[in-house]
């Protein structure tokens, strides 16, 4: 993956009258590669995404895209396909109409036909939009989105409305895209989906850029958990651990195979019952809980 930054984002701010939304946030998405943007509430994520694909002024800070301004529509806008949550499709259009309309609007080439069979949309080809369930409208959304393989695809909660079938469709053909070398930026709610696809994370919180790397790197900032039950009467487990409210036990560990390890060896000499035993390393959930409550 090469490492020229398709977006460099410096010290940006956005404010709305006495409000700060953005503050001094600052981060790059390499060539390639597929970079998550994820956000608390009112984190200023959507304000960010609207100025780096052009549609927002800075109030300060610089936004590069291709090394040029995103407001720079005639250079920036056909190298681009933005999946928004809603698109605003005209409801009298069929479904092969849209597709049409608005790959001509982005001065690429591609094959409508291509498209429609990707997003599974070739029976509904001559479908009036507004007759579309949402799943669909979903899958018209993407296919508009990556009309002519743009070299930069946002993907705004892709798969919102999507059945488990469209979904793994949807991001089989994401990593068709990226193999050509598309770079993609990722907004979704469904963190699973991020931390199993994502190359990198930038998590926003108050405006700023909390924390950013890979995932192994976001987890490993935060212990991994042991929870369990005891029997009344059993001895003191061998490590430290707090009782919870459901009278389980929490122990919070940096190593968790060695100290798994222990309570087991000390469950099996003591003949003690270890009640709905849960172990595993920390989860993007985890570390986005931790922000949220911080």
């Amino acid at each position: 993956m090469s490492t020229t930054p398709v977006i460099e984002v410096d010290r940006l701010n956005l404010t709305y009258g006495d409000f700060q939304a953005v503050r001094d946030l600052s981060f790059q998405v390499a060539r390639g590669e597929l970079y998550a943007l994820l956000g608390t509430n009112g984190a200023g994520k959507t304000s960010t995404l609207e100025t780096v694909e052009g549609h927002r002024k800075p109030s300060s800070g610089t936004v590069r895209v291709f090394g040029k301004d995103p407001r720079d529509r005639a250079s920036v806008r056909p190298r681009m396909g933005i999946m928004l949550q809603e698109s605003g499709f005209s409801p009298d259009l069929t479904v092969r109409e849209s597709i049409r309309l608005i790959g001509n609007l982005t001065q690429r080439d591609d094959d409508v036909e291509r498209l429609l069979g990707i997003t599974d949309l070739t029976r509904k080809a001559t479908t009036r939009v507004s007759q579309l369930s949402g799943g669909e409208k979903r899958r018209l959304d993407f296919a508009t989105a990556v009309y002519g393989t743009p070299d930069l695809v946002f993907l705004d909660e892709p798969t919102t409305g999507l059945d488990i079938q469209s979904r793994d469709a949807l991001w089989d053909a994401v990593d068709r895209l990226r193999e050509d070398g598309t770079t993609i930026v990722l907004t979704t709610h469904y963190l699973e989906e991020a931390q199993q696809r994502a190359d990198r994370i930038g998590l926003m919180h108050q405006g700023t850029l909390n924390r950013e790397g890979t995932v192994a790197e976001l987890t490993r900032t935060l212990p991994a958990t042991i929870r369990f039950g005891l029997p009344p009467h059993a001895p003191a487990p061998p490590l430290q651990a707090t009782r919870e409210e459901d009278d389980r036990f929490l122990i919070e560990t940096f190593g968790l195979q060695k100290d798994l390890h222990t309570l087991l060896t000390w469950a099996a000499d003591y003949a003690v019952e270890l009640a709905e035993l849960e172990a595993g390393p920390t989860r993007l959930d985890d570390v986005f809980r931790a922000i949220s409550n911080a």
